[in-house]
């Protein structure tokens, strides 16, 4: 019975798994193979849904712009998160002042995305904020129109909403580094950025891992950002999924969600294969 007992132990996790994530997926995989017209699903097995998202340069061209908005929100959100929570970690000496200013960086996060979004449109519209100050100052003469309804935009509120889910797991592993670390480095001579380079940004290697893996994977799958932010002007895989959606077009929608998580485990593999987040685990 003894040999059993990790089984019967693992079983609510996997009757969990089982119901929520496995028979889901196996029903998306199942569907994406159905035929379809402009009033009902038609049980099948076609390819004609994988074929259109292969032969249609107008899908690889959104799959591309899909992961063009990811590999740039990631560069940016890394580049925020692992300065900010340098800072956090090392800067602020206080363990108060520490905790305070990180429930600082979360307050944003306690409203929803959407409101965060929106926020964005008085400031950055064609008479907003942001031109009207920048006209006053005498920097432009006309208003600025990349600032709304446009790649920049989109770019901008991506980061705005996923740069936390880089900067905790980043400050979780700079707060377990050895301080000593650092003090026997600064004893043997090296500088700041010799020992950022080989002690600090090694030992973040892990943290680094899971707030890409967060980062790449919400940004794939966005498409209330890239509807709201580009003014309809911009795709993404998500977006189009959500069209299609709408237009009862469900096995289309389901062959590119297929094809769009695959993609996303294998870049998340290639993340895996790169740094080893079980350190942090």
């Amino acid at each position: 019975m003894s040999r059993y007992l990790p089984f019967l132990q693992a079983a609510p996790l996997f009757l969990i798994l089982a119901v929520f994530l496995l028979v889901p997926m196996a029903m998306l995989v199942v569907v994406s193979f159905y035929d379809y017209d402009s009033f009902s699903l038609i049980p099948d097995f076609v390819l004609t849904n994988y074929r259109d998202v292969f032969s249609s340069w107008v899908t690889w061209q959104t799959y591309l712009k899909t992961v063009w908005f990811a590999a740039l929100t990631w560069a940016i959100t890394l580049g925020l998160g692992f300065w900010l929570a340098y800072f956090l970690a090392f800067v602020v000496r206080d363990p108060g002042w520490r905790m305070l200013l990180f429930v600082l960086t979360t307050v944003p996060f306690w409203t929803s995305n959407l409101i965060r979004m929106i926020a964005w449109i008085p400031f950055l519209g064609r008479n907003g904020i942001l031109n009207n100050a920048l006209i006053k100052a005498g920097a432009i003469d006309r208003p600025l129109e990349f600032l709304l309804f446009s790649d920049f935009a989109v770019i901008l509120a991506l980061v705005h909403l996923y740069t936390l889910f880089m900067v905790v797991p980043i400050f979780n592993t700079m707060m377990r580094i050895d301080r000593q670390l650092l003090e026997a480095a600064r004893d043997a001579g090296a500088g700041f950025w010799q020992a950022l380079w080989f002690i600090i940004l090694p030992l973040c290697k892990p943290g680094i891992g899971i707030g890409s893996i967060f980062v790449v994977v919400l940004v794939m799958g966005d498409f209330a950002t890239v509807r709201l932010m580009s003014g309809g002007q911009s795709a993404s895989v998500g977006l189009m999924i959500s069209n299609q959606i709408g237009l009862m077009q469900y096995p289309a929608a389901a062959a590119n969600a297929v094809v769009l998580l695959a993609m996303v485990l294998l870049l998340v593999g290639a993340m895996l294969r790169m740094i080893d987040i079980r350190k942090e685990l």
